[in-house]
């Protein structure tokens, strides 16, 4: 289990794992089968009218649309500009149709800081790759995994959206294969073990799971709850951190960055709440960076903000 030390309470903060999952299991295989039966350009118009049909009846994630795109605009919002919010995920949602079989001849992908990461294929130490719910991460995790091109585990809760996460397991189950649960007494174990033998670990730094510590930092100029479990994993692992984020740039395109963050985080035990909070800003400050670079790729649909 991540440890869970310090901060607030995560009650407040988790608000995501309480909304309802949407999509049902008929209506998502359906349009899978449509997806690889047909082909992704009858997948994407029906895009259109499934998206409006959300922005429509989710009334919720609608309002909460407009409050990230005044946040990360610093203007008016219209609501075509929600509709494209909504549609830039319903797209990156039926794109991990394609990536998770390993039909990468649909896209465009463009890699930044790739150096960053051979170097640590090559010296052969695990790292733990931090992203978030901005843009997908599925590209990269479909790459590494399909390709061969990294080792990679990832760290990922797969008890919400589980008729998702079914959909896309039964597509491959080799990527299912790759995910380390956060909630069992070995997770920690299965951790170390992959970090040892030269894996890289993948997990999000962008939501707080029920029962897990936190940390304030200022996101888009207010105060936002953040997680401390990956300071604090990685911190207890002793291993570099590298940032990664994987931007859907529209049509068939995706930019993948790595950044360096960390050769290895160590917390003063003195100053520890500080020293989480302090990398976690960073960590904040980095996807803000980005946020503004791809504004409709931010895909968290739930009161972000305190």
């Amino acid at each position: 289990m991540i440890p869970k030390v310090l901060g607030t309470k995560a009650s407040e903060a988790d608000r995501w794992a309480t909304l309802p999952e949407r999509g049902t299991p008929a209506s998502l295989r359906t349009i899978a089968w449509i997806a690889v039966h047909i082909g992704r350009w009858a997948a994407r118009l029906l895009l259109y009218p499934i998206t409006l049909y959300f922005v429509i009846t989710g009334r919720a994630a609608r309002r909460i649309s407009y409050e990230y795109l005044k946040r990360v605009r610093g203007g008016s919002v219209q609501w075509w500009d929600v509709f494209r919010h909504f549609h830039c995920f319903a797209a990156t949602i039926l794109d991990r149709v394609y990536l998770v079989r390993g039909e990468f001849e649909h896209f465009g992908v463009t890699v930044h800081g790739k150096e960053i990461l051979q170097r640590h294929i090559e010296n052969g130490k695990g790292s733990i790759l931090l992203g978030s719910h901005l843009g997908s991460f599925e590209v990269l995790r479909a790459l590494g995994v399909m390709e061969r091109s990294f080792p990679l585990k990832v760290l990922m809760d797969t008890v919400h959206n589980q008729n998702i996460t079914r959909c896309f397991d039964a597509l491959n189950p080799k990527i299912a294969g790759t995910v380390i649960a956060p909630d069992r007494p070995n997770t920690l174990i299965k951790v170390k073990e992959s970090l040892d033998g030269g894996y890289f670990v993948g997990m999000l730094g962008d939501r707080v799971s029920g029962g897990e510590k936190t940390t304030r930092c200022q996101f888009l100029s207010a105060p936002a709850t953040f997680p401390a479990g990956p300071v604090l994993l990685a911190a207890m692992m002793r291993c570099p951190v590298i940032l990664l984020f994987g931007l859907y740039r529209g049509g068939n395109c995706y930019e993948i960055y790595f950044e360096h963050f960390a050769v290895e985080i160590i917390l003063d035990r003195d100053r520890r709440a500080e020293n989480i909070q302090l990398w976690t800003q960073r960590y904040a400050e980095r996807l803000e960076h980005y946020a503004r670079l791809a504004p409709y790729n931010w895909f968290n649909f739930y009161p972000f903000w305190d």
